[in-house]
């Protein structure tokens, strides 16, 4: 048998029975073939070039999908229960980071249009979805302040404007300040949206790259505790993420200021689902214990102003003495950017997984577009190239 020494790019195969040589299908008389095959013979590919040279697996607990699900458009967590649709998601990923890694992305995007609109700064999730797209053959239209620098400041609706950039491109990437303006845009769009973080609500995409990162770099979620430290309220982050940990019966803590606890819906929610939820101000309760710390920033831009609060995050800071306190196969996370929750002094630790975090997003947005936008043959959304 062969194992994996690592799940990330640069992981090798190794043998450990010699006796079963023959018998698996990644030993080297069978992978060259493979390889001279695909580079010599065009006529005679079954699969993409990733998914010829990159083995395959499942998870503990999902059972093996077929290729091909496509996405009508992508507004919450909620939307991901079924754990196959999360595996091919991550399958897909595992793919397409092979791909960039290697030089070999596929050009399924070719003759496609997706439309960035961002009513809000961003800069890991617009320019990664701006990466993922072009990577993949697709052209990128849209505007980074749209607020500012559209036909808002003229008092057109957001739905007036979907319906019209509906028209030009093939699938919106929306970021939006207000609550729920990912569906109402959905209601009305002609392309498939994908929500991109609407006011503090919810951002499903950066959910399914934290959970992408948690899987590659622990494994299954279901035997995990993650906590969860910072501003509950209003992190939109920490929302869907918690739903889909809710889905895989992951064990949740929540590190706050009482003024900056979960909203009492999701709250709600969750405790119908489990026994209960844990809710401390204290993060020196659950260091010793937790799998994952996952570290936000004040959302200071949501409000005026919590009392009792720092804006900085400061109050909450994972101190170098805390961390010395983590368990040595735990990992941290942060949705970026941050501000002084995370000293920089941890990022050399071992531990510090918050920009693999970021770079897995590329990947995870990229499975996301070749999921919502199939390739021209066969959507009905096709927009042939000029």
């Amino acid at each position: 048998m062969f194992e994996r020494d690592g799940a990330g790019s640069g992981s090798r195969t190794r043998i450990t029975s010699l006796e079963n040589w023959n018998n698996n299908r990644y030993t080297i008389p069978a992978y060259f073939p493979k390889i001279l095959t695909y580079l010599l013979c065009p006529g005679k590919r079954e699969t993409s070039v990733a998914q010829t040279f990159y083995p395959r697996y499942t998870l503990p607990g999902f059972k093996e999908v077929r290729m091909g699900t496509e996405l009508q458009h992508v507004l919450s967590a909620d939307q991901f229960q079924d754990p196959r649709l999360i595996e091919e998601i991550f399958t897909r990923a595992r793919q397409m980071r092979f791909g960039v890694d290697h030089g070999l992305c596929e050009p399924v995007l070719v003759g496609r249009v997706v439309a960035m609109i961002f009513y809000e700064p961003s800069t890991r999730t617009r320019l990664s979805f701006d990466t993922a797209a072009q990577l993949q053959g697709a052209r990128v239209i849209g505007t980074e302040s749209a607020g500012h620098f559209s036909s808002a400041t003229k008092g057109e609706t957001l739905e007036d404007s979907i319906r019209v950039i509906g028209g030009y491109a093939d699938a919106i990437i929306l970021r939006h300040p207000e609550l729920g303006a990912a569906a109402r845009a959905a209601a009305v769009s002609p392309v498939p949206i994908i929500n991109a973080g609407d006011g503090n609500g919810e951002h499903p995409t950066q959910a399914l790259l934290d959970l992408f990162t948690i899987v590659e770099k622990i494994g299954d979620p279901k035997n995990l505790h993650v906590a969860f430290v910072g501003d509950h309220l209003y992190g939109r982050t920490v929302h869907s993420l918690a739903h889909l940990l809710d889905l895989a019966q992951t064990r949740m803590s929540f590190i706050s200021p009482r003024a900056l606890r979960l909203p009492q819906n999701l709250r709600t929610q969750l405790a119908m689902r489990r026994l209960g939820i844990f809710e401390s101000e204290h993060l020196q309760d659950v260091i010793d214990d937790a799998d994952v710390v996952y570290m936000t920033r004040v959302q200071k831009e949501r409000h005026q102003g919590v009392e009792g609060v720092s804006s900085d995050g400061s109050d909450y800071c994972l101190t170098p003495e805390l961390v010395a306190r983590m368990k040595p196969g735990s990992i941290i996370l942060h949705p970026l950017p941050r501000n002084n929750e995370i000293p920089v002094e941890i990022d050399g630790d071992p531990r510090a997984a918050y920009f693999l975090q970021a770079k897995n997003g590329l990947y995870v947005r990229m499975a996301l577009l070749s999921m919502i936008l199939p390739p021209r043959n066969r959507g009905k959304h096709a927009r042939h190239a000029t």
